[in-house]
């Protein structure tokens, strides 16, 4: 049996949290399984693993409705994994092919990502303004993949595809690190993009409320958001790092206080299980996706709120508390790993490759 794994969303610096997955699960499979990656840009290669690959033209291409004769069919695969919904499927193929859904998040908020041309945003507004485009996008696949649970039950709510439907979660990279001591510092560490749908206005404002903390901000920022957000906050309040190394990021998560977030929205939130991993213990949004991520590892409050953050920190943080929540966000993170899911994609390909 013959896999690819699309690998044509990894970032060329720094994963984002379709890169991270992607990365994560192609490396955790390869132990189980061979697999080639398909990629787009040779210097991908930098953030993946060495493995055998073909490359294919960009998922934003505007032949990707013809990857399968284009690419893939050339390949001979059996089975074909991709870590978003978009994959090109026009015409006939040999394979069968498992689509990924993260969220609804665009169907709340429709404002397209930034990085895309004018004309693919345009057709992704177009796309979410009702859930027939993506009916019709995921009943192409073989079988669909949810990338969590919450994502899975909204999914069945509302009918997105009569494909059979599984879930493979994202897992953690590290595993076994050391038992954290209470932290002498008071760091609120925040890792995710500055649109309106991550709310961080909320955890700016809230700084007020918590003097001789640290709100520090690590993904890369724009000097207009930096001083959107710096207006909010108190002077030397926000620490921007624009951007972090995977060895900083686990420096700084080994020495925070809490990983934070007052996301409104959201599929999973890869960088709350790196913090729970970490015992880092978590504030968060009271969203379900994060109860399912979290659970009695985490301290839930309104993301509208900023009182609610403030006191959800000050709640947590003494030494008592504090060293519990770590305990528990420990056994938190342990629930996913990327060997099970890795196992649960082996299952898939098996079920749905086509008998040669």
């Amino acid at each position: 049996m013959k896999v690819v794994f699309d690998c044509r969303y990894i970032r060329l610096e720094r994963h984002d949290g379709i890169s991270r997955y992607t990365a994560g699960l192609v490396e955790a499979f390869s132990k189980l399984h061979p697999v080639t990656m398909l990629i787009s840009d040779e210097r991908q290669l930098a953030m993946l693993p060495d493995l055998p690959w073909i490359k294919g033209r960009p998922g934003d291409s505007l032949l990707e409705p013809w990857l399968p004769m284009l690419t893939l069919n050339r390949a001979k695969p059996d089975f074909v994994f991709s870590p978003l919904q978009t994959m090109g499927s026009t015409g006939k193929r040999g394979y069968a092919m498992a689509l990924t859904f993260w969220d609804f998040v665009y169907y709340r908020m429709r404002t397209p990502p930034r990085e895309f041309s004018w004309l693919i945003r345009a057709i992704w507004y177009l796309f979410h303004l009702s859930y027939w485009p993506q009916r019709w996008t995921l009943n192409r696949a073989d079988v669909v993949n949810a990338g969590s649970e919450t994502t899975a039950a909204e999914m069945r709510r509302v009918h997105l595809t009569r494909r059979p439907l599984e879930v493979i979660r994202p897992g953690i990279t590290d595993s076994g690190l050391p038992a954290r001591d209470y932290p002498a510092g008071k760091s609120l560490l925040y890792m995710g993009t500055f649109i309106p749908n991550k709310n961080v206005e909320t955890l700016a404002k809230a700084m007020h409320l918590l003097p001789g903390y640290t709100l520090t901000l690590l993904s890369r920022v724009t000097d207009s958001a930096r001083e959107r957000l710096s207006l909010l906050a108190p002077d030397g309040s926000l620490v921007f790092v624009n951007g972090v190394s995977d060895e900083r990021y686990r420096q700084l998560l080994s020495e925070a206080t809490a990983m934070v977030s007052a996301c409104r929205d959201e599929g999973f939130g890869i960088p709350l299980i790196e913090g729970l991993n970490s015992g880092t213990p978590l504030v968060v949004s009271d969203i379900p996706v994060y109860r399912e991520v979290g659970g009695d590892a985490a301290v839930y409050f309104d993301q509208e709120d900023p009182a609610a953050f403030a006191a959800a920190v000050l709640g947590m943080d003494s030494e008592p508390v504090w060293l519990q929540l770590s305990v528990r966000a420990r056994a938190q993170a342990a629930r996913f790993g990327w060997d099970v899911s890795a196992k649960r994609l082996l299952e898939l390909a098996k079920r749905f490759a086509p008998s040669r």
